[in-house]
């Protein structure tokens, strides 16, 4: 087992994630379509969008289920080189994309997903995330795109929990912590 200790700093306990998740569900339950593609961002998007997508079945939207595996981190804190380890597996043409990640920092992983759907002829691509972070650049630059929607406006602090990670580790706590 490992003995990493847990983060020091609990932002977001576990109740008040699933209270984020619901409000965010509620919201993009009003434009989404019948026949919508779900698009997870591996590897952090997977527990927001398995959570999200239950939430959106509870109120009545059973989304089709796809993922892209993007990488930018490796088992770093610093952002790199975008790698895209793994495609789409079924068809978005002419169909109406949700793309689903777990935190928008600079915005690079979420504008390839957003393009690599388009090429492949998405009608409408939207993006949601679950942790929004404030702008990252410096004074006078922008990300390089924005989010739709995000279910949770985040500090400017490096986030652990529920998806996110340092190094790989603290994925699977069930709440949102700071390690810094």
């Amino acid at each position: 087992m490992d003995n990493a200790p847990l983060p020091p700093a609990v932002l977001l306990n576990e109740t008040e994630v699933c209270a984020h998740v619901a409000a965010v569900a509620e919201t993009l339950a009003l434009r989404l379509k019948p026949g919508c593609v779900g698009v997870c961002l591996l590897t952090g998007g997977i527990w927001f969008a398995a959570d999200l997508t239950r939430a959106l079945f509870r109120i009545g939207h059973n989304l089709a289920f796809d993922a892209l595996w993007l990488s930018s981190y490796g088992d770093g804190q610093e952002s790199g080189t975008m790698l895209i380890r793994a495609p789409l597996q079924r068809s978005v043409e002419g169909r109406q994309v949700l793309i689903i990640d777990d935190v928008l920092d600079t915005g690079a992983s979420l504008k390839i997903a957003r393009d690599i759907c388009l090429e492949a002829g998405a009608a409408e691509v939207i993006t949601c995330v679950f942790a929004r972070k404030p702008d990252p650049l410096k004074e006078g630059a922008r990300r390089e795109t924005d989010v739709d929607y995000a279910a949770w406006e985040a500090p400017a602090r490096y986030l652990v929990g529920y998806g996110l990670d340092s190094g790989g580790l603290y994925r699977a706590v069930p709440y949102v912590g700071a390690m810094d």
